[in-house]
């Protein structure tokens, strides 16, 4: 199925905030102006329920009576471990050799900054941790959510390395 363009101007920014409890969230565009409403559907249909400020993205905007809105997201560039001020418990690097599978979140805490996730066709947890997440542009995750993972071991079992929205596991 081919994913719909939709015609509006695209504008680069920064998420400035985002709150998936509340189902919006504010872009800082690159050029300045204004603030851009980010809303919870928007971003579903990009396939993330979340996304960690300081997100670099692209969306397609329209001005309304109400402000300038996001109407479609068209890719988001999560800052890597170096930018990030909260360091990272794995590195930033590529692990593209490792494969893209679809999982599920088991359970994530925000507060305890890690969670569980479980992988199609697999019976053992996956641990995936808040500074993972962050690299890849999320702010949270909720139980029962879609995703694809990167796998590899730990020390303490199966880790997610990279978590991207659950259509990137078709894609890759």
């Amino acid at each position: 199925m081919q994913k719909q363009i939709i015609e509006a101007p695209s504008v680069e920014g920064e998420v400035k905030w985002f709150d998936p409890n509340r189902g919006f969230g504010f872009i800082v565009a690159s050029e300045g102006g204004p603030d851009i409403l980010l809303h919870a559907n928007v971003l579903r249909n990009f396939g993330q329920n979340s996304v960690a400020e300081g997100t670099g993205i692209t969306v397609r905007v329209q001005n309304t009576e109400r402000g300038v809105q996001a109407l479609e997201v068209v890719d988001l560039c999560p800052k890597t471990a170096s930018e990030s001020p909260h360091g990272d418990v794995t590195p930033a690097q590529d692990y593209s050799h490792l494969p893209m599978l679809p999982g599920r979140v088991k359970w994530f805490d925000k507060v305890k900054g890690f969670g569980f996730l479980n992988v199609h066709g697999n019976a053992g947890d996956v641990f995936v941790h808040m500074d993972v997440l962050r690299r890849c542009g999320f702010s949270d995750l909720q139980p029962g959510e879609a995703v694809s993972v990167r796998v590899g071991d730990s020390e303490r079992g199966a880790m997610a390395y990279e978590v991207l929205s659950w259509d990137a596991a078709i894609q890759d």
